[in-house]
């Protein structure tokens, strides 16, 4: 489990445990959420819409073996229905927003029923712009109903009459592999609700969506281009794990993912002008885009890379990297390199 999130999640938990600490559990689990959510908005925004169907780890024991959208549904479906069906006892958000026309799913489950091949072919008939904005407004929904309950409203339990409403919506496959979700969201008290839908299952399968990004990054990047356009090597990046470069169509690189069109400045005026890369640009001393922004840390130092890439060519670039963290230890090659480009390359050539 990542360490920032189970740490938030610890803390949520055993403030939750006190009358005088459950505004601040409250307000712990919402920041925990706004963590994990970013994480699904970075897929969203970057990768391809064949990504949300792919299966990497299909028949793989564990949540990591759905797919992109499965999971994002998966995730929101229990949500929305154990929110607003049980504990608000109002309208699911599917049916209240429309999103169940607009998001395309042939169900309206949780999805528990599907496996193996059923989720790819599932995950491509979801539309998953409308399912991300289904995501955002469950999870906003819920953060309202959680900001309106009381402490005392957390030892509120659910019985029969809760066990048969849940069976008439038809949101639960009757399926073996679903159906035991009534009895088991049933047999907790609203503490016991905050505790799994809303924090825990949430953690377990975007940390399984990690695992799938991770591994078509991996894919993506067999036999590409090591070299970004902006002079960085994915070889030696201290996020390459993440990212399946600028010269594919999984590029997670921070330029891509904060850029409006997902696409990294630097990509997009290197296809303009058809060159491979900012090394081959006439204006690169003083350009100013993308990754050479002055305010970016790395800036100057992307730039020595690029101009010894000019000079030496991509084979020994690579190399001199190599030699880099041979001899030192380090993440960003700024660490090295420093806030100047002329002492970067110098730093390089000696190198």
């Amino acid at each position: 489990m990542d360490k920032d999130w189970a740490q938030m999640n610890k803390e949520m938990q055993a403030l939750l445990a006190k009358e005088t600490t459950f505004k601040d559990a409250i307000s712990k689990l919402m920041e925990l959420r706004g963590s994990l959510f970013a994480q699904i908005t970075q897929i969203v925004n970057v990768f391809p819409e064949e990504a949300f169907w792919q299966m990497p780890f299909a028949g793989a024991d564990g949540y990591h073996s759905k797919t992109l959208a499965y999971s994002i549904w998966h995730i929101f479906r229990i949500e929305d229905i154990v929110a607003h069906e049980m504990i608000a006892e109002d309208q699911q958000v599917l049916f209240a927003q429309g999103f169940d026309k607009t998001v395309h799913s042939p169900i309206i489950t949780t999805g528990n029923e599907l496996s193996g091949n059923e989720i790819a072919e599932f995950s491509k008939k979801l539309d998953v712009k409308e399912l991300y904005h289904y995501a955002q407004a469950v999870m906003e929904s819920t953060h309202q109903i959680l900001e309106q309950l009381q402490y005392t409203d957390l030892k509120r339990r659910f019985g029969d009459e809760m066990i048969a409403k849940l069976q008439r919506t038809g949101c639960i496959s009757e399926d073996e592999n679903a159906n035991w979700l009534i009895t088991y969201w049933c047999g907790k008290d609203v503490r016991g609700l905050i505790k799994m839908p809303f924090s825990r299952h949430w953690i377990m399968h975007i940390e399984a969506m990690r695992r799938i990004m991770n591994k078509l990054c991996k894919t993506a990047r067999k036999g590409v281009d090591p070299v970004a356009y902006c002079g960085l090597s994915c070889n030696h990046c201290f996020l390459g794990e993440w990212c399946g470069s600028c010269r594919t169509s999984y590029n997670t690189c921070s330029n891509a993912i904060f850029s409006p069109d997902g696409i990294c400045p630097n990509v997009k005026c290197c296809k303009e002008k058809g060159i491979n890369g900012c090394y081959e640009c006439d204006g690169l001393e003083s350009c100013e885009k993308g990754f050479y922004v002055p305010s970016n840390d790395g800036a100057n130092a992307a730039k020595a890379l690029s101009l010894y890439i000019r000079n030496h060519g991509k084979k020994e670039f690579l190399k001199v990297h190599d030699r880099l963290h041979q001899k030192y230890d380090f993440s960003k090659t700024q660490e090295i390199l420093g806030q100047d480009y002329h002492e970067g390359l110098r730093i390089l050539e000696e190198n």
